[in-house]
């Protein structure tokens, strides 16, 4: 992403390697948000007590999906010229051409995968507060709820998506985004590249890291649980041993 745009780099002052530049950086938002949708089936895989309905439930719409994108995706970089043009005394290749709807198209699909998995989270979450209301209506909880670490994650996660998603669409829908003459162009696609790196590479891994922690402070609480069980056991047996003398 920083070849792609710092126009002082000189190996991006050709078509060809600038057209590389792009069509990687394409392609690794691509691998990684595959990633980040086999996290959210193995979640929601879980939280459905690994049903196996909803296991193919999911693996069949995100491959639809993700198969499409990668077609359209693929379709576009293949139609694309690049062609140099100079800003602030710098030589710099731009994009051309290109399917625009394609693109559109491919985040809508995009969007529609994370509102799905959304409402599955949703819908499963509710019904776990409902039962655990239900079961236990007196009895408070010390430790957060598995599942609220589960749906808070992954509302974060579809938050920072929706906004570039949203960012991406705009600028698609706004072609006078694209004029780099302008600086609030310029702010407007770093604002974007931000989020993006922040949505992908941030609150993507926080859909793991998340529970990891949960799971590091189950396994703290439960040490000290058994610490007090044994200081407990060893003073009765102290007292036991005094007595019998």
């Amino acid at each position: 992403m920083i070849l792609g745009n710092v126009p002082s780099v000189l190996v991006i002052q050709t078509d060809a390697v600038s057209a590389i530049v792009y069509v990687v950086s394409q392609w690794i938002a691509v691998i990684v948000n595959v990633m980040l949708g086999v996290i959210l089936i193995a979640r929601l895989h879980v939280m459905y007590q690994q049903s196996r309905r909803m296991l193919v439930f999911l693996v069949v719409i995100f491959s639809a999906v993700q198969i499409s994108s990668g077609v359209m995706i693929a379709f576009v970089n293949s139609h694309m010229t690049w062609e140099n043009f100079i800003l602030s005394d710098n030589q710099i290749c731009g994009r051309d051409g290109g399917k625009q709807l394609m693109i559109f198209m491919t985040w809508i699909l995009g969007i529609v995968w994370e509102v799905i998995a959304l409402c599955l989270a949703a819908w499963i979450a509710v019904k776990h507060f409902r039962e655990l209301r239900r079961l236990r209506p007196s009895r408070g909880s010390t430790m957060e709820d598995c599942f609220t670490v589960l749906i808070k994650t992954h509302m974060f996660y579809f938050a920072s998506f929706i906004a570039v998603s949203s960012l991406e669409l705009i600028a698609q829908e706004v072609p006078a985004i694209f004029d780099w003459n302008s600086a609030a162009s310029v702010i407007y696609s770093v604002i974007f590249q931000i989020a993006e790196v922040v949505q992908m590479f941030v609150l993507g891994p926080r859909l793991i890291l998340g529970l990891r922690e949960y799971h590091a402070k189950l396994v703290a609480n439960s040490d000290a649980a058994s610490g007090m069980s044994s200081i407990a056991f060893q003073e009765r047996i102290h007292i036991s041993t005094s007595n019998g003398v």
